[in-house]
Parts: structure tokens; sequence; C-alpha cells
């Protein structure tokens, strides 16, 4: 999967009142919690995910999983590159921190995607259409806003 050539689909962005390296430890975490539910690996093993399981080293380095995706870049501190595929879909979810002044760091997810064939649209529909993919990424970066600020 080339990453750079999946198609935008959307970015959210939270400014969380912490150090970068505060908030990268929230988001490692948040992820970790997040997809190591029951609910997580069912989903992985509905849609045919490639990854499926966690494992790899912790906190993340190239090649580390969790259900639907896989580490494909990392700048500790700076840029958490995930990617994945399953039978609809070949995506990617690019998490970047950026300073935003003292004591204050800018957290954005970026969205790409490539949704084939029919299934593939009517999935893109379900999870993009109905605005459930943007509530999933918003919860998760308040997740991690949370974690990073207590």
């Amino acid at each position: 999967m080339q990453i750079p050539t999946l198609p935008y689909r959307d970015e959210h962005t939270t400014v969380v009142a912490a150090a970068a390296d505060d908030v990268w430890r929230g988001l490692g975490d948040t992820l970790d919690r997040s997809f190591s539910r029951p609910g997580a690996n069912g989903y992985a093993r509905l849609v045919g995910c490639a990854d499926r399981e966690a494992s790899g080293p912790r906190p993340f380095a190239e090649g580390s999983t969790f259900p639907g995706f896989r580490v494909a870049a990392v700048v500790p501190g700076r840029e958490l590159v995930l990617g994945g595929r399953h039978r609809f879909s070949s995506y990617a979810l690019i998490f970047r921190l950026e300073p935003a002044g003292p004591g204050r760091t800018r957290l954005t997810a970026e969205t790409r995607a490539t949704f084939p064939g029919p299934a593939g649209g009517l999935y893109r529909l379900l999870v993009l259409g109905t605005g459930g993919h943007a509530v999933v990424v918003r919860r998760l970066l308040a997740t991690v806003r949370r974690r990073a600020e207590s």
C-alpha cells in the first residue's frame, strides 16, 4: 500500500494543554486501549483486516500492529502513520503533533482511503457518509487530550 497515493478523506484537530511527549504517550495508550477491546478484534475479523491482533513493540515502532492497523512509519513525538486494508478499503490514519504555544500541542488526525468496487462504495457510504468515522476520530482525539492533560 502506498499511503501517499491514497485519496485524502478528512482531517480533525485538537489542541492539547500538554507537552508533545505527554500527548505522544497519551496517543499510544489511547490507541492500544481503544483497539484492544473484544469488539475491535471481532470487527477486524468480520471485514477481513490484514492485521487482526496487537503485536510488536510498545511504544509503537514500524511494524507494530493492533486490530485493523499496522504502523507504517513513526517519528516519536511528531508523527505516527498507520495503514490498513480489508475487503472494502485500503486506508491510512496519520497523526501529527506540532507545537501550539508554550505547554500546548496541536494533534491532527488525517484520514486517507480508497474504497474499490461496489462493495467498497457501500462501505464508504456507511463509514464516511453517515458521519460515523468523524465521530470516532473526534472521540479518539478527545480521549488522547484528556489522558495527556491529566
